[in-house]
């Protein structure tokens, strides 16, 4: 397909973010992101004193592209100075804590009110005002999910680049050492392991699981008395309404694909389990190689390291996917009306309005025709990240020149950069006729058949054992990882979402190969060589 031309949405250095959007977004999405993205990335540049003043995201036929604001001159000197307080007080520990006893608890108790509503129960007006109550509620999570960007990257960071300093060691290597310390990023929970429990113990649920009727059998689980309907039901709760990819209302909640979130489930039960006995002594051989003088401070920035690493998943599965499913599920319900009525041509287009036009049409007021509803559906799920170009607008900025800066903002301001570099790097390597080359994300070897997804509606054919071949994940994509024996991704580097799922679950990984979805057919049988980088075509 061609490269479409694209206009600057405003003067300076544009760079387009193919490893959250690898695909257009919605007309609602690009209603809802851009402020609470620069409402939230602002404030932890501001509170972490760095010199820029936030990160803003405009869209451009849908394709997302951001630049950086600098900080203004006269905020300099007090940039400064909290910077230093910053690193004396290891401000990340206070957010972190805010995170884990109190702004995660209440993100979750939000989701269970607003799910605890079943849209399809209310009349034309009252989901009118359901749509309003899920859009602010889910722009106030994207913005929680900026606001604690620099707690979850900022101590990896430092930990990368001191330790990088001290050892040669390269980032993959290192940052296998934060292994263990996110669990949800496996998708482990308590209220998984309740529900495992309770069906290793019901032979009636064990039943229930082989049965071709996923949906029904979900239902029936429920409803299983002794104890197991009421685990299953806790799960189901947790997960049910996540997104399992991307981040727009485009992508399905786990309960609209059944089957594979059974499966998922029934490979769980087999005791599959992510192992990280192997990580002390990786610890152990990464601190041999520190020099003596500075192994105090590798011990030091480990654990603020190791201490915070869960947080840069938890703010998406606890915060916007949940949001962004159950935003979904009003959208879709209203859809179902609007389409009875004969205003749409298909249900799901309604995805395609923005927030006014679903009110509009749901209460036949007024709203786009069903035609342009679904131009825009045929246009958005027709291209990728691929057909636009990666940057617009003027040549990119030189970057900082930290000579001259006070030390606790040099330190900071690297560090955000080394964790920045290792989320959205690629891999430059060149590749071979049958052999592609991306960045080692986890270790591993594996041989298996391909899996190629181009998107969310296609993760019902994951079967167990297969390699997920796909533009790139998001965390939420947790819940299906028992199915898969290694991830490989086009775009995306050592600290992107992709690596860190496939490093916590202990699963091969090569991310950032920029052309695996155009390389390898479905159903390739591959090996991927988690250690070297490697993803050979065997057939």
């Amino acid at each position: 397909m061609p490269t479409l031309s694209l206009d600057a949405p405003g003067p300076g250095f544009w760079e387009l973010d193919p490893v959250h959007f690898p695909r257009p977004a919605t007309r609602y999405w690009m209603e809802i992101h851009p402020e609470a993205f620069l409402r939230g990335s602002g404030e932890f540049a501001r509170g972490y004193g760095m010199l820029i003043d936030g990160l803003e995201m405009k869209y451009v036929q849908g394709f997302g592209y951001r630049t950086v604001r600098p900080a203004p001159e006269s905020d300099i000197p007090a940039r400064f100075a909290r910077a230093a307080q910053v690193i004396e007080t290891k401000y990340w520990r206070q957010q972190r804590d805010d995170w884990n006893d109190t702004f995660k608890p209440a993100a979750i108790r939000a989701h269970q009110a607003i799910q605890a509503v079943d849209p399809d129960t209310l009349s034309d007006a009252e989901l009118a005002a359901h749509l309003v109550r899920c859009r602010d509620h889910h722009a106030q999570m994207l913005y929680q999910h900026m606001r604690f960007t620099a707690a979850a990257i900022v101590p990896v960071g430092d930990f990368l680049a001191h330790v990088g300093d001290w050892t040669g060691l390269p980032p993959a290597e290192l940052l296998g050492l934060m292994r263990g310390t996110s669990p949800v990023s496996a998708g482990a929970s308590v209220e998984l392991n309740k529900m495992i429990n309770a069906i290793a113990a019901d032979p009636r649920a064990q039943k229930l699981l082989q049965s071709k009727d996923a949906a029904k059998a979900l239902a029936e689980l429920r409803a299983l008395d002794g104890g197991t309907g009421e685990a299953v039901s806790g799960y189901l709760d947790l997960v049910g309404y996540r997104l399992l990819d991307g981040f727009d209302i485009s992508n399905p909640y786990a309960l609209e694909l059944p089957d594979a979130l059974l499966r998922a489930i029934q490979v769980a039960l087999s005791g599959a389990k992510t192992a990280h006995a192997d990580v002390d002594g990786r610890i152990a051989d990464v601190r041999a190689k520190v020099p003596e003088a500075h192994r105090e401070a590798f011990d030091g920035l480990l654990e603020e390291a190791r201490g915070t690493y869960h947080v840069r998943d938890e703010r998406g599965v606890f915060s916007d996917i949940w949001a962004s499913g159950l935003m979904r599920r009003a959208a879709l319900a209203a859809g179902r009306r609007v389409h009875a009525k004969g205003r749409i041509h298909d249900s799901v287009h309604i995805i395609d309005a923005g927030l006014d036009e679903m009110k509009a049409l749901l209460l036949g007021t007024g709203g786009p025709s069903a035609d342009e509803l679904r131009e825009r559906h045929d246009f958005r799920t027709a291209h990728s990240a691929k057909d636009v170009p990666q940057t617009l607008g003027t040549p990119p900025p030189p970057p900082p020149d930290p000579a001259g800066l006070p030390p606790a903002v040099g330190r900071l301001m690297r560090a955000t950069g080394v964790a920045l570099g290792a989320l959205f790097g690629s891999s430059d390597a060149k590749h071979e006729t049958h052999m592609l080359r991306g960045l080692a994300a986890s270790k591993g070897v594996y041989e298996g058949p391909a899996r190629r997804i181009n998107g969310p509606a296609e993760f019902g054919r994951i079967a167990k054992g297969d390699i997920l071949v796909t533009q790139s994940t998001t965390e939420a994509f947790n819940i299906l990882l028992p199915l898969l024996g290694a991830i490989v991704t086009d775009a995306g580097g050592l600290l992107s979402h992709s690596a860190i799922v496939a490093r916590e679950y202990g699963i091969p990984g090569v991310v950032g190969t920029r052309e695996a979805t155009d390389r390898i057919k479905d159903g390739a049988r591959l090996r991927v060589d988690g250690n070297r980088g490697e993803v050979t075509v065997l057939d």
